[in-house]
């Protein structure tokens, strides 16, 4: 660890927090691009991007098969990345955290991912949890609740999907009643990531008994630590892929809540829950490119190193045009992320850009998993070679955070917005 704390020959907790604040700032902003567009990464980016990498391929590639075979939480890999200021960069610097955009999550989160996405959203999703507190939170809160996840390795869930309300959350059936000054929570979530390992949840009940009442009205958001009488994990899920992150539904049993951890105020849940999206969909986005990346990475090795009738396959037209397709998924794939994150940190609303990345970027790291498999022919079927768990890992990105289906959905109503208004 005492290297790990001195890449880039800085010591890293201390460094990072020095460096955030340049990182912040655009690269347009220093002068160096008078026209307003910039494809160049700063040069406290490229340190934040050098650390990533280097953590991806040193501690998380060479473990990733292993806690892919026990299905293990990585409790190692997570305390290591938090020791080296790889988690929590988003956190308010009043609450000791960095205060980093989005940009800049994203382009740590495509470099983990590259290593494997299990461990990665093990991380992101504590990332998803804090969301919603970040946003709403008053500075109490955040005080309490993000601020114990900088002074000790502790993780944070988002608490909203249930076993009959996914792309639906207008569904989720989950019922908070108030009685005096506590709210009582009944109800259970299903698929809930670090369900099982979180210190506390974001969590989304209906507070309005009105089934006719508008989502935005009928749901609101707490805080609810996981110690909490009543609230009981269930068993670890097992899942076709990123099988190390921690996947269980959550049952609330008279779950006393008090009222100083509502966010924001009754009825305010939902648009809470839909706003942490636009945040989160574009590090979901990078992550799904750092799978892409890595696939087209062992591809073009394998490729270049095996041989058919005499000649590296790589030679073969057949081969050479699957690389650069691959290639030209992730190329643009990285834009969309970048273009969504940028948005967002600008201020401005992003819902349509985060849609598009999100969900193109998981179709192309779904097509590259798949590509690279074929091309590693037989051995790309067995779980000796590494291409076989990264087409396992990738099906995730098109499912979580929101379908691939509600994300055409969301991009459709943009368009027809934007027809209205020109109209």
């Amino acid at each position: 660890m005492s290297t790990l704390r001195k890449i880039a020959g800085i010591p890293l907790r201390s460094g990072l927090r020095t460096l955030s604040s340049a990182a912040a700032k655009p690269a347009a902003a220093e002068g160096h691009h008078p026209n307003g567009y910039a494809f160049e990464l700063n040069e406290t980016q490229k340190e934040f991007q050098e650390l990533a990498r280097k953590f991806a391929r040193e501690e998380v590639i060479p473990v990733a098969a292993e806690y892919d075979r026990t299905m293990k939480f990585p409790w190692d890999i997570v305390k290591k990345a938090w020791s080296l200021g790889l988690m929590n960069g988003h956190i308010p610097t009043h609450c000791g955290g960095l205060g980093l955009g989005v940009f800049d999550g994203c382009m740590m989160a495509e470099e983990l991912a590259y290593g494997c996405t299990g461990i990665m959203t093990a991380l992101e999703a504590s990332g998803l949890g804090q969301m919603p507190v970040i946003l709403a939170g008053n500075k109490e809160q955040q005080k309490k609740y993000l601020g114990r996840l900088v002074e000790e390795p502790l993780l944070a869930a988002y608490c909203v999907t249930e076993p009959g309300a996914g792309s639906d959350v207008s569904g989720v059936k989950t019922r908070a009643e108030k009685k005096g000054d506590e709210y009582i929570i009944n109800g259970q979530k299903m698929w809930i990531t670090n369900g099982g390992v979180a210190n506390w949840y974001f969590v989304l009940a209906r507070t309005d008994p009105n089934p006719k009442a508008s989502a935005g009205k009928a749901f609101t958001g707490f805080i609810v630590e996981r110690d909490t009488p009543g609230l009981t994990p269930g068993r670890k899920e097992i899942n076709m892929g990123q099988r190390c992150s921690d996947t269980r539904g959550i049952t609330f049993e008279d779950v006393r809540v008090p009222k100083e951890n509502v966010l924001i105020a009754e009825g305010a849940g939902f648009k809470i829950a839909m706003g942490a999206f636009d945040k989160t969909r574009p590090p979901v986005a990078a992550g799904a490119v750092g799978l892409a990346q890595r696939a087209l990475d062992e591809a073009t090795k394998y490729a270049m190193e095996r041989k058919t009738f005499g000649v590296p396959i790589a030679q073969h037209q057949a081969v050479a045009f699957m690389l650069a397709d691959m290639a030209i998924g992730i190329e643009t794939a990285r834009l969309a992320w970048m273009r969504s994150a940028w948005e967002a940190d600008q201020g401005r609303r992003n819902s349509y850009h985060a849609s598009i990345a999100k969900a193109y970027a998981a179709d192309v790291a779904n097509k590259c998993a798949t590509d690279a498999v074929q091309i590693f022919g037989g051995n790309g079927f067995n779980s000796e070679y590494p291409v076989e768990k990264l087409m396992r890992d990738a099906k995730i990105y098109q499912i979580y955070e929101g379908t691939a289906q509600i994300q055409r959905l969301i991009v459709s109503r943009n368009i027809f917005e934007k027809a209205k208004t020109s109209a």
